[in-house]
């Protein structure tokens, strides 16, 4: 298994220490994700490390909240970079060393379908790019025998956006179960997706989202 990180060399550390004393092998990548080049080298290393690629997790994500009259350019630059572009990167790269029973499975957003507080237009925009990706790339890729989906969660408790953290009153009066979800949820499905029992979905935006799009 290979991951890619963008800062912390010892929570990486730690994440191959943990799939190491699984019994599997690790490989911890520093990649920016915003960065084209980067991603698709850390495809090319992974295929050097373990000579073959069969799932694809885009797990990347940047948000910033703003009026869209006041949206700065730059920030709008950079959700596009890891949002979106980096998407296409590691998909265009990994494509070309997965054969019958690939899996790709993007990390998407609910708030590509609801948004339901101002600020959050360009974030959507770029999510809703991921989720209309997702569609076409399930034909593209469908006679290859390869599927594509794309986990679509809502607040999950994470380094982003902490539970204890500003938002967090705000969103839990948007959310049917008044919690926020946990990373290992959104694992649960994703490994779901990637296991036989998910050969035939393609295509599906899934969300996990405790009712924040009901």
């Amino acid at each position: 298994m290979a991951f890619t990180y963008a800062s912390s060399r010892e929570q990486a550390d730690e994440v191959v220490r943990s799939i190491e004393a699984a019994g599997s092998g690790a490989l911890a990548i520093k990649a920016d994700s915003g960065d084209a080049k980067a991603v698709r080298s850390a495809v090319a290393q992974t295929i050097e490390k373990f000579g073959r690629l069969d799932i694809l997790v885009n797990n990347a994500d940047l948000a910033h909240m703003a009026p869209i009259a006041g949206f700065p350019e730059e920030q709008f630059e950079q959700l596009l970079a890891v949002n979106v572009r980096g998407v296409f990167a590691a998909t265009q790269e990994a494509v070309k060393h997965m054969g019958d029973g690939g899996r790709i499975i993007m990390i998407g957003s609910v708030n590509s379908n609801s948004m339901p507080f101002a600020g959050g237009s360009v974030y959507a925009l770029t999510k809703g790019a991921v989720a209309s990706f997702t569609r076409g790339l399930a034909r593209d890729l469908g006679p290859c025998g390869i599927t594509v989906n794309n986990v679509q969660p809502g607040p999950v408790d994470t380094d982003m956006n902490p539970e204890d953290g500003p938002f967090s009153s705000t969103l839990k009066g948007l959310l049917a179960v008044q919690r926020y979800g946990r990373a290992e949820e959104v694992a649960g499905l994703v490994a779901y997706l990637a296991g036989p029992e998910g050969a035939y979905i393609t295509g599906a935006g899934l969300k996990i989202d405790g009712g924040f799009g009901a």
